[in-house]
């Protein structure tokens, strides 16, 4: 019964992640106001990609791990890369994005990547 809650969980969070990476490219000025801190109109839109680039990157190579590999190998992949949406966190506070954004969504989104890598280790 853990196995499919643990690969469940996964690859929703797979799915998750390169979806955000999509909408940071193909809509990089919206996605940005949905992380949590804007973007400033006709700035530098590179940075923009840069996270569309990794986000879209993190959720591949976490849909290979899980295709392709085995549990713990997926499971050291998720407890990673919760170190993004940690860092996502301290960002959106460091520039006045608000309390609820950072920690309702950015945090508890490591807390559930978290999650996810103890189940697929148990499995």
């Amino acid at each position: 019964m853990l196995t499919p809650i643990a690969y469940g969980l996964a690859v929703v969070l797979v799915v998750l992640v390169t979806v955000v990476g999509l909408r940071f490219l193909l809509v990089p000025q919206a996605a940005a106001a949905a992380y949590g801190v804007p973007a400033v109109p006709n700035g530098d839109a590179a940075y923009l990609t840069i996270k569309g680039v990794r986000d879209l990157a993190s959720g591949v190579m976490g849909g290979a791990l899980l295709a392709f590999s085995t549990s713990d190998a997926a499971g050291w992949y998720m407890l990673v890369v919760a170190l993004a949406p940690l860092g996502d966190t301290v960002i959106v506070l460091r520039h006045g994005g608000s309390k609820a954004t950072a920690f309702g969504i950015h945090f508890a989104t490591a807390i559930v990547v978290l999650i996810s890598a103890a189940l697929l280790f148990a499995v």
